[in-house]
């Protein structure tokens, strides 16, 4: 059934990938201006001409700015011009079973749907448009303003800044711990085949991790968060985290190019517990490596020496290329008892070889947890 895409909603997110290969998820693409183009069939005088004048805004395309999606019903008889078209602003979807076009409306009638930096729609251009189709989209695109201008007033994440949460001491002795053991190679979670899988891709992610596993510098940890860091969770995010997954300290180098491209952090089955991600900063000595949440602009944060940013894991955001030295930082995901259930229960969607979650070792409250 094909459902109106309604002004001023989220629209439904997809994945897939374009005529050359290249991975298409729509929830990465906030934070920009994004056009999606149903074309049909492509066949005949008229998608021919619709596609050609799509084809003349590829210079208003910018990965920072806005993409434009073409997306198609049938497999287009000249399958290595659209190749040839594209890049990575402008990409050409197979949509072979039409679900996309009929989740979005474009079964009865080919139309063009622009989404704000939060994806929500924002127009809803008809081929039978009285402006005319192609007019009216050329017009459109060419009056949006810049992604951080999109609201019409200055935006901020809503994220926590906590200063004070680990003494310069602690933050210290994590910085020596990892200098003197060194990290691991860190990946992310990515679904293949319906199971969730660690694997690294540095293209999106560079990053050395060491996990902390000493009983007493965990207790150590936890009584600074639960002293200094859940207090103002719960009073401002009105949210009692009761369990920490990992205790680890992470470090991006510049020497190896450190990042970590756009991403949510509770997308996969196997992430699907956490509720907050906290960032602890553990120094101060490098350039580049801050936190950016595409949907809200392309500000930047850091968290003071010692200091915590909390943040909701369904959030967008990236950490930026370090360009000089280290930086250390300890990366918790908070959540509660409900949460652990769900984890518990989503072990059957984890991959052949990824450990599975027992909630024996997780819970910011030990003590209590044993009665």
């Amino acid at each position: 059934m094909s459902e109106k895409i309604a002004l001023g909603c989220p629209v439904p997110w997809f994945a897939g990938s374009s005529v050359t290969g290249a991975p298409v998820d729509l929830h990465v693409d906030a934070g920009r201006w994004v056009v999606l183009a149903f074309m049909g069939a492509l066949q005949g005088e008229r998608a021919q001409a619709e596609l050609a004048a799509l084809a003349n805004l590829a210079p208003l395309c910018n990965e920072s700015r806005l993409v434009i999606y073409a997306i198609f019903t049938q497999p287009p008889a000249e399958a290595g011009r659209l190749a040839s078209l594209s890049r990575p602003s402008l990409s050409f979807l197979h949509d072979p079973e039409a679900r996309l076009s009929a989740a979005y409306g474009a079964m009865q009638m080919p139309r063009t749907i622009v989404l704000d930096p939060m994806l929500r729609a924002i127009a809803d251009i008809a081929w039978d448009h009285p402006s005319g189709h192609a007019r009216l989209v050329s017009d459109t695109l060419r009056g949006l303003p810049s992604a951080d201008e999109s609201a019409g007033v200055p935006l901020y994440a809503p994220i926590l800044i906590v200063p004070r949460v680990f003494d310069f001491a602690l933050c210290d002795m994590l910085v020596a711990l990892y200098d003197k053991l060194g990290g691991e190679d860190s990946g992310f979670m990515r679904d293949t085949g319906g199971k969730s899988q660690t694997v690294i891709d540095h293209r999106l992610k560079r990053r050395e991790d060491l996990l902390i596993a000493a009983p007493e510098l965990c207790q150590t940890i936890r009584q600074h968060f639960v002293a200094r860091l859940l207090p103002a969770i719960e009073r401002y995010f009105h949210f009692v985290p009761t369990r920490m997954d990992r205790y680890l300290v992470s470090c991006y180098d510049s020497a190896t190019g450190g990042h970590f491209f756009r991403h949510r952090d509770n997308i996969n089955a196997g992430a699907q517990h956490r509720r907050f991600a906290v960032s602890i900063n553990l120094n101060h000595d490098y350039d580049g490596c801050d936190l950016v949440f595409p949907e809200f602009g392309q500000r930047r944060y850091r968290a003071p020496d010692g200091g915590a940013i909390v943040f909701s894991c369904g959030m967008l955001h990236e950490v930026t290329p370090i360009t000089r030295g280290r930086r250390y930082a300890f990366l918790p995901f908070l959540y509660a008892e409900a949460d652990a259930r769900l984890r518990r229960a989503n072990n059957a969607s984890l991959h052949e070889g990824e450990v599975a979650y027992q909630g024996d070792h997780d819970s910011l409250f030990p003590a209590m947890a044993a009665e």
